[in-house]
């Protein structure tokens, strides 16, 4: 067990938990609303955390004056894309480094014992599990709990569905909804299609739209604990448990399916944390599981639907023969290929040093057959 120390009137402990990855903190010091941006920034870089003890809404203007700092040292554009996202990537982690040294302590119940702190009692319970005594996390992570808690309450609306998905903490959210049109506009493989894999379903939200599409029985999979325990809720919500039903942790359940379906993540990179996972694969392990199972898990007729973002072809992390190549390898032949633009707000955003690569985005549905 990890566990931080600090000295406050006396020497006192508390176990340490981070859901990116963080190490734990070497040195610790008290810190309160006396505390200057200047030296609580200069203090994280040379990896003091700071335990912060006074105003939680002061904490928070702490951290934004930190922030601040720390984005005076962003890189702009390299020499090619690879390298900006590499660039990019690396001062994201350093970041994260800098602002995850400002610390909270979450008390046996869950609560913060702070002035003017909300009740953040019940979105640790969702993201952590009940409570397993005093526990300090970076005030960066407790913020995206409590926002996560948030987008669980209010859901995310999906118009191919006209419904809302509720994504959990630590399960990718399902904002970007061309990807879901695809699936729910693609021709199914003949009429009447009787069974369907989801692999990866994360909140469930394409099972949901291939039960909705009238497949009989979809059997949903994902390695994570929390994604299946999200999909189930998902599935609960909407009606669908009858035509829903989802396992794992293996990628490929028992048995075969007339469609099997695979968005997984689309930047082959080594993610940072688990809460990287559902973007980051370091070597498209995801990617190529699906395809060089798929021939054997299909039934006679049947089709595989990969829904992949050509982002990692534009910055130079994968190349469109590489993905063919695959492809053939696996035995299995291209039948059609669906392709949309994204509409998300980074698509605008001209100072994003990736902007060159997210304007050309093209999101892309294959569908695929055993050769």
């Amino acid at each position: 067990m990890s566990t931080i120390h600090w000295i406050e009137a006396q020497p006192r402990s508390a176990r340490w938990h981070s859901e990116s990855g963080l190490p734990l903190p070497r040195r610790v010091v008290v810190a309160d609303d006396r505390m200057r941006a200047a030296f609580a920034h200069r203090l994280a870089c040379e990896g003091t955390a700071l335990l912060w003890r006074g105003d939680f809404h002061n904490a928070r203007q702490l951290l934004r004056a930190m922030d601040r700092r720390v984005g005076r040292t962003a890189p702009g554009a390299a020499r090619t894309p690879a390298e900006t996202f590499r660039l990019h990537r690396r001062f994201r982690a350093h970041r994260a480094r800098v602002l995850g040294k400002l610390l909270v302590l979450l008390e046996e119940d869950h609560t913060l014992a702070l002035r003017r702190a909300p009740d953040v009692s019940r979105a640790c319970v969702e993201a952590y599990g009940p409570s397993d005594g005093p526990v300090a996390v970076a005030l960066t992570e407790l913020l995206g709990v409590i926002s996560a808690r948030e987008w669980r309450e209010n859901g995310v609306h999906v118009p191919a569905l006209d419904a809302r998905i509720h994504p959990h903490y630590g399960v990718f959210a399902p904002t970007r909804s061309e990807y879901v049109d695809l699936v729910a506009r693609a021709p199914l493989p003949g009429p009447g299609v009787r069974a369907a894999f989801d692999l990866g379903t994360g909140t469930g939200v394409l099972a949901a739209v291939l039960a909705r599409r009238g497949v009989r029985q979809v059997v949903a999979t994902d390695v994570s604990a929390r994604a299946r325990a999200c999909a189930r809720d998902n599935v609960r919500r909407l009606g669908l448990g009858r035509a829903v039903r989802v396992t794992g942790p293996g990628l490929y359940p028992p048995g075969r399916a007339h469609l099997v379906v695979c968005n997984p993540p689309w930047v082959p990179a080594r993610p940072a944390s688990d809460l990287d996972l559902g973007v980051y694969d370091a070597g498209g392990g995801m990617l190529h599981g699906f395809l060089d199972g798929l021939a054997g898990r299909l039934e006679p007729g049947g089709e595989g639907w990969l829904v992949l973002s050509d982002l990692a072809e534009r910055l130079g992390l994968r190349t469109r023969a590489e993905l063919l190549t695959a492809i053939e390898a696996a035995g299995l032949r291209i039948v059609d290929r669906l392709d949309t633009r994204p509409n998300h707000a980074r698509v605008r955003d001209r100072h994003d040093p990736l902007h060159a690569a997210r304007s050309a985005e093209v999101t892309s549905l294959w569908r695929l057959a055993v050769a």
